[in-house]
């Protein structure tokens, strides 16, 4: 299956300015998008966060997640280096759906981990392919990168697709109501969480 571009259009942001390029064509039947800043063609270690959707974190500030946190990070830390790329994935709730994601939080509502939730209702883990990241990074002639990730999958993922790729660490702000979460993707599912003792609990 041919990758198509979709021609990129001027995303000014409270951070800086972005040119959103849109990407089609990918096997799971999705369009992902990719937030780029500067000049990054073949350019090496250049800055990248790949971000899975999340409505509820990105769009209405929920605090059960860091997700909208380590987006506004990512685009405030590649807005301040002056070149870099978000991939934006539609990947909802690791990949089981917007709706299933609400199931799952129904039922961790009665006690149960984001683990134990998918579980139950039928699903693995993490269902997220983040192949459509290693053909964006391809398309837009980027050869290595610095990734803004706490996800060992997602540079595992990159190399095995012939992207270069070191982890950068991405504090997230802990809080009460994502205390456990993040514990969750540190115990269950091998994230590499950094002590964020120093960001303002909230």
């Amino acid at each position: 299956m041919t990758l198509s571009i979709i021609p990129g259009a001027r995303l000014p942001t409270k951070h800086g300015a972005f040119t959103l390029v849109g990407f089609e064509g990918f096997a799971d039947g999705q369009d992902h998008v990719a937030l780029v800043c500067g000049d990054i063609t073949e350019k090496q270690g250049v800055l990248t966060r790949i971000h899975s959707e999340c409505l509820t974190g990105d769009v209405f500030g929920s605090r059960r997640c860091d997700c909208g946190d380590q987006l506004e990070t990512a685009l405030e830390k590649i807005a301040a280096h002056g070149a870099g790329v978000v991939i934006y994935l539609r990947q909802e709730g690791r990949g089981i759906g917007l709706n299933n994601k609400l199931r799952a939080y129904a039922l961790q509502d009665q006690g149960m981990d984001t683990v134990e939730a998918n579980h139950a209702l039928g699903f693995a883990d993490d269902l997220r392919d983040f192949t459509p990241a290693v053909q964006i990074l391809k398309a837009l002639q980027v050869p290595s990168v610095q990734l803004l990730t706490n996800n060992p999958r997602k540079v595992d993922a990159l190399v095995a697709g012939g992207i270069e790729a070191v982890r950068v660490p991405l504090l997230s702000c802990v809080s009460v109501d994502n205390a456990a979460y993040l514990q969750t993707k540190a115990l269950k599912l091998g994230h590499l969480i950094p002590d964020s003792k120093n960001r303002a609990a909230s």
